[in-house]
């Protein structure tokens, strides 16, 4: 990116007029650098999805609809992409959490737009609900909490090259659109959903890759850790699973989002 104002500063045999759209070009790309990300809580900044962006040089617009903060009814121009977190709400809660109606639009109008989309575990669940696919509740009242394995597809091979372990913590679980392409599963084979993609960018995964082991801790010592619910892992469990499969988690994941969401410093 910085050679091309130094090219249009050397080269005087470029027409004026050509250069002028030259550079239109290269100030409104940089300008395309505002992400937002919604919040179901009034969680820290250090997750890797906001390290990562903030330290690529974008805009982080931090929303959160569940303090009554407003999403805009269309994503401006200069608006890069958007990602939404997770949450303790649920999908078919929208009568006690109406802000849920209003993320489910902006998700339409971000994919509409072809804009970068993406959706962690309720996130996740809104992008496969604004889409056409389901959302229900894991059977026998089973929970994730812990780190489990993710698997995946012949279809997301390219997007997920090998299995990881990857955080985990919630009750629902989605079924992905129609026209959706499955990019991994979990450890109950093929109808554990855990990531697909619909069109060129709009992106949606039942796990925790933004977690770091810090964040992991934070969730462990909550009031609401679920140890005693069926499905869950010992503390020991967790402990010993992120130490050995976070660092791979995280260098996964900062790929992806690098190819997903082009930077203004790229």
């Amino acid at each position: 990116m910085p050679s091309i104002p130094l090219l249009l500063a050397s080269t005087p045999s470029i027409p004026a007029v050509q250069a002028s759209a030259l550079a239109f070009v290269v100030h409104h790309s940089l300008m395309k650098n505002r992400i937002i990300l919604i919040d179901h809580h009034d969680n820290l900044p250090d997750d890797r999805v906001t390290t990562h962006l903030a330290a690529r040089g974008f805009h982080i617009d931090l929303r959160r609809p569940v303090d009554g903060e407003l999403l805009d009814a269309e994503p401006g121009d200069d608006v890069a992409g958007s990602v939404l977190f997770g949450g303790a709400q649920n999908v078919d809660e929208m009568h006690k959490y109406p802000f849920l109606r209003d993320e489910i639009a902006w998700i339409r109008a971000c994919h509409a737009r072809g804009l970068p989309l993406l959706g962690i575990c309720l996130g996740g669940q809104l992008v496969a609900q604004a889409l056409g696919g389901t959302v229900s509740a894991l059977p026998g009242g089973r929970c994730e909490f812990g780190y489990y394995r993710i698997t995946p597809t012949a279809a997301g091979r390219a997007w997920m090259t090998r299995p990881l372990y990857a955080a985990q913590a919630h009750f629902y679980r989605f079924t992905p659109p129609p026209d959706a392409t499955l990019l991994a599963t979990g450890e109950g084979g093929g109808d554990d959903a855990q990531a697909f993609q619909c069109g060129a960018s709009t992106f949606a995964v039942q796990f925790h890759p933004e977690v770091t082991r810090a964040m992991f801790r934070r969730w462990q010592d909550a009031e609401w850790a679920f140890f005693d619910s069926p499905g869950a892992q010992t503390r020991e469990q967790q402990d010993a699973l992120a130490a050995q499969h976070d660092a791979a988690q995280g260098a996964w994941f900062d790929g992806f989002l690098a190819r997903l969401f082009a930077g203004p410093a790229d």
